[in-house]
C-alpha cells in the first residue's frame, strides 16, 4: 500500500484517516483469524485489531510532498 502525504499536513485528522484505512485492510485480510485467536486465547479482539492495525502501517510506503 502506498500513501501520499503532504509534509505540512500531518495533523491528527490525517493520522486518524491512515489508521482507519489500515484497520479496514486488517479486518478484511485477517479478521476471521484474529477473531478465532481471540476466542481461543480469551483475548480482547478490539485490542488485537488495534495492535495489528498499527503494525500494518509499517508495511505502507509513504511519499511525502514538500
Amino acid at each position: 500500500m502506498m500513501g501520499y502525504l503532504s509534509y505540512t499536513k500531518l495533523d491528527s485528522e490525517t493520522q486518524e484517516g491512515l489508521i482507519s484505512m489500515s484497520k479496514k485492510e486488517v479486518e478484511i485480510r485477517f479478521g476471521k483469524q484474529l477473531k478465532s485467536y481471540a476466542q481461543h486465547h480469551c483475548a480482547n479482539y478490539d485490542k488485537l485489531l488495534e495492535e495489528q492495525t498499527i503494525r500494518n502501517l509499517y508495511n505502507y510506503y509513504f511519499v511525502f510532498k514538500m
